[in-house]
């Protein structure tokens, strides 16, 4: 198909055959024309944000919730910089996305334009591709390469930035078709290997991570654990990729994770990893694997294959495809005594949380709150921080895509995620989670959701404390307190000067009570929870920490 119009025009024709309904952007003069070819179209919603970290971190999470590119929109590079914590997230995270960044004119390059940046190189390093529109007529062929790009693999954002003169320029564009993305299988010769590994098993493993889920695993995931009675355990922030409540799930492996939990990766003798990096986190700061398992290695990526650990069996494939091959596998081996010891150690592991201080909010009941009251289909995401660690070991995810946290670590993420979130599934109630260092830091965009009506509950747990932080401090540096302590901060009111409810809790019964409330509204509500600093994390408070510190040093 052919046809003749502006650059602007036909960057918004092929969003909008890619099916894009939505766009997140902080606005510039040096992508207008873009902005008002969206404004024509009438098919896409600009959702216009009040930071480009925020609009960033909304596109983030709504790929995370469609696994379609989450499309965030900036000027130049002021907005491309303030846009690079989002991107960051979606390469570490593997999430779709893609991004346009309004460029100086052609003419001014090279002479220090106007909020000029090399914006290839700026970003080369945590972006799966970069390029500039320097050709009117090449954007249909840069915008199909970009989803395609975004989509497949490893999922990943893709910067495209385009110079303002670019934008105006007619051409006679030809679309092509939508393009059908790769699934790889395995070949026979490969799920044999898997099969002998196997067979010789004692204690076999599935570490499962995102792959699962991107390729819509989960169902296929079930199927291999549940035939093979094989235990399984879920990646970094992947809990949803398997059913918490199931006899064969077994844990996490991430920040926080018990060690009687971990104990399960240290004794398995083969580790059959689907879908997963197998990232500093997952692996314990890269020393979980040191008995040396046998090691199976499935991901679509080439290079993520051997780049930490050298496999055993290294497979390129879709996890989904590559699951539904293992399905297939002659083997009997019976590990249903190895999995049931690991879920019963799991199930225990919850018992070694100690009692928090009855005169303060129970983060305990924080998190059984949500249990029993959410829907089934409710999506959780959550900030950086300490107090993630309660919802990571307490929350049971039995329902997959269900949860969206940042792996990569971002402090701020959890507002604007769940606004990504919620406009991806209008129809399912979305919370967040945040400290008040990480929610301060986004706060602002509780104005985009009162002005687009897009309701979310922000759960903010308040101590006016860098929490994460001083807890190292702590522990390396004991009574040596600088820089951690905040002021109090009133979110309830914050919240309301920004067009959202607010209500500040001070015991579970309030709490409680509050959220019910929330569930009822069809409006943005702010739920201020008065955190006690000094239980610091899940297992230890600031006290216990300098008795530690101290006596070691």
């Amino acid at each position: 198909m052919k046809k003749t119009m502006t650059a602007a025009a036909a960057i918004v024709e092929c969003l909008v055959r890619e099916g894009v309904t939505n766009v997140f952007c902080v606005p510039g003069e040096s992508y207008l024309p873009v902005m008002d070819c969206i404004y024509e179209s009438k098919k896409i919603r600009l959702i216009s944000t009040r930071h480009e970290g925020g609009a960033a971190f909304m596109a983030e999470g709504y790929g995370k919730a469609t696994r379609k590119p989450g499309i965030a929109m900036a000027t130049r590079g002021v907005g491309g910089a303030n846009l690079a914590i989002g991107i960051h997230t979606a390469y570490q995270d593997s999430t779709p996305m893609i991004v346009f960044l309004g460029q100086v004119h052609s003419k001014f390059r090279g002479r220090e334009g106007f909020q000029e940046v090399d914006l290839d190189q700026f970003f080369g390093h945590i972006a799966k591709w970069t390029v500039e529109l320097k050709d009117a007529e090449r954007v249909p062929e840069i915008m199909q390469r970009a989803f395609r790009v975004a989509q497949s693999g490893r999922p990943g954002p893709v910067v495209i930035s385009l110079p303002e003169d670019v934008l105006v320029e007619e051409a006679e564009m030809y679309f092509g078709p939508v393009a059908n993305l790769p699934a790889p299988r395995p070949g026979i010769n490969e799920i044999n290997q898997v099969e002998e590994i196997l067979k010789g098993a004692k204690q076999p493993l599935i570490l499962a991570g995102g792959g699962v889920i991107a390729s819509n695993g989960e169902y296929e995931l079930l199927q291999v654990a549940e035939k093979f009675e094989i235990p399984v355990m879920a990646a970094f922030r992947r809990q949803d990729v398997f059913p918490n409540n199931h006899p064969l799930y077994v844990g996490h492996s991430g920040l926080g994770a018990r060690s009687s939990v971990l104990d399960t990766i240290r004794q398995a003798d083969v580790i059959l990893a689907v879908g997963t990096r197998l990232s500093e986190v997952t692996t314990q700061d890269y020393s979980i694997f040191n008995h040396h398992p046998k090691l199976i290695h499935i991901d679509i990526d080439y290079d993520t294959i051997g780049k930490v650990f050298s496999p055993d069996v290294g497979i390129l494939a879709d996890a989904k495809e590559a699951l539904n091959s293992l399905i297939e596998m002659n083997i009997s081996g019976d590990w249903s005594e190895w999995s049931r010891e690991r879920r019963s150690v799991y199930e225990k592991s919850n018992d070694q949380i100690p009692k928090e201080d009855k005169n303060w909010i129970s983060n305990r009941n924080v998190i059984r709150v949500l249990q029993e009251k959410l829907p089934k289909d409710a999506i959780i995401t959550n900030d950086a921080g300490n107090f993630a660690s309660w919802l990571h070991d307490l929350y049971s995810f039995d329902n997959p895509k269900s949860y969206i946290g940042p792996t990569s670590g971002a402090m701020g993420y959890g507002l604007p995620a769940a606004i990504g979130a919620k406009v991806a599934h209008p129809n399912r109630t979305v919370v967040s989670l945040s400290g008040d260092g990480g929610f301060m830091m986004t706060v602002q965009e509780l104005e985009t959701a009162a002005r687009y009506g897009i309701p979310v509950i922000s759960l903010v747990f308040n101590n006016n404390s860098y929490g994460t932080i001083r807890m190292h401090q702590e522990k390396h540096y004991p009574e040596r307190v600088i820089g951690t302590d905040l002021n109090k901060v009133n979110f309830t009111q914050l919240a309301e000067a920004l067009g959202v409810q607010g209500i500040k809790v001070r015991t579970d019964e309030e709490f409680e009570q509050a959220f019910e409330k929330a569930l009822l509204s069809n409006t943005s509500i702010v739920i201020e929870i008065i955190s006690n600093v000094e239980r610091i994390s899940v297992n230890e408070t600031i006290e216990s920490i300098r008795k530690k510190a101290l006596q070691h040093n």
